[in-house]
């Protein structure tokens, strides 16, 4: 049995609410989601086992609530949403799919990226910036380690769009972060 639910906010609100964000986009939808999840947490209270922390149990229920979002959001977007990512790769490949620019060589120790703040920050942010299509691909594919067959049906699309989803929005990611991060060494 979990612990009295007036708690539940001031134990795990901010970890639930970094969560959510993280993976939300806007703090309104985080918001949002962790309101359900604890919602959700209150109805189900009788059936919690125990076998986990009750954080683990929060978040197990959070992470649910955020795929919800996603196929909700993935359904109503209408089918000729402009894909500006297409735009801002537009000009990186030649007619034979060559980059015309050359890439930036990034001279810095993975270890050490790793463990920088402000490099997660600028992360996040280049990972916000993303258009919907690709930050839903993305996310679910690499923050929620999601399996493609599982991402294909929860976004409604085939395994070769998600593919070329999760190019291009790791294509933007490495022009963001060369951008705003690597050339700004």
């Amino acid at each position: 049995m979990p612990s009295e639910p007036g708690g539940w906010v001031s134990q795990h609100g901010d970890a639930l609410f970094s969560y959510a964000l993280l993976r939300g986009r806007r703090r309104e939808v985080a918001e949002d989601l962790v309101q359900e999840t604890l919602l959700a947490a209150l109805r189900a209270r009788e059936g919690f086992s125990g076998r986990s922390s009750e954080r683990t149990w929060l978040i197990g229920i959070l992470r649910h609530k955020i795929i919800d979002h996603v196929r909700g959001a993935a359904r109503a977007r209408a089918t000729g949403e402009a894909d500006l990512a297409e735009e801002t790769l537009k000009g990186s490949f030649d007619g034979s799919g060559v980059w015309k620019i050359k890439l930036a060589r990034w001279s810095c120790d993975p270890a050490e990226l790793f463990e920088n703040e402000e490099f997660w920050d600028m992360f996040h942010k280049c990972v916000h910036e993303l258009p919907p299509r690709l930050d839903d691909a993305y996310s679910l594919r690499e923050l929620e380690g999601l399996e493609m067959k599982e991402i294909c049906e929860i976004l409604g699309i085939s395994a070769s769009n998600l593919a070329v989803r999760l190019h291009r929005a790791r294509l933007h990611l490495r022009q963001c972060l060369e951008a705003r991060w690597f050339t700004a060494e």
